[in-house]
């Protein structure tokens, strides 16, 4: 299994941060991220992940990790958006309607634009996704991925 470098992003400690595909068979949970500093040797910053091909920081330094499938995309072709938080927690911000997305990017009015279906010749599309504040009380005022007030179950 010979895994390569999907992506890179500039963190916001000024390091480079470099995600990896895992080679054939793409086990799940075996991809990683690893961080690199100049002069030092690289190190992984984070494990578990499973076909990572794109890489991006979010405002409050949140690494978000696009899984092009969150299973062998052999499979299973439905990918994620996944928040690596600053305290090592994750959150999965999109899976539905995700199939095998190829690159995030955060637009100037703060959406996410995902590539989608990036292997169906001709059915390939970009969507927006808004990361809006959640105003559910239960949901300690962190952000989440087309959470309104109106979908809070009390």
């Amino acid at each position: 299994m010979d895994a390569v470098p999907t992506s890179v992003a500039v963190g916001p400690d000024g390091h480079l941060y470099v995600g990896e595909l895992t080679g054939y068979p793409f086990p799940v949970g075996e991809a990683r991220i690893y961080r690199i500093v100049p002069g030092e040797t690289p190190e992984i910053y984070a494990d578990g992940f499973t076909n990572v091909i794109d890489l991006m920081f979010d405002h409050d330094g949140s690494l978000l990790v696009l899984e092009f499938a969150k299973k062998s995309w052999v499979c299973d072709p439905t990918g994620a958006l996944i928040r690596l938080r600053l305290d090592g927690s994750r959150e999965t911000l999109i899976s539905e309607g995700l199939v095998m997305p190829t690159a995030v990017a955060m637009g100037k009015d703060h959406a996410l634009y995902i590539s989608n279906y990036a292997a169906a010749g001709g059915e390939g599309q970009v969507i927006r996704v808004t990361l809006e504040e959640d105003e559910c009380p239960r949901k300690d005022r962190r952000f989440g991925v087309n959470h309104h007030k109106d979908d809070c179950h009390h």
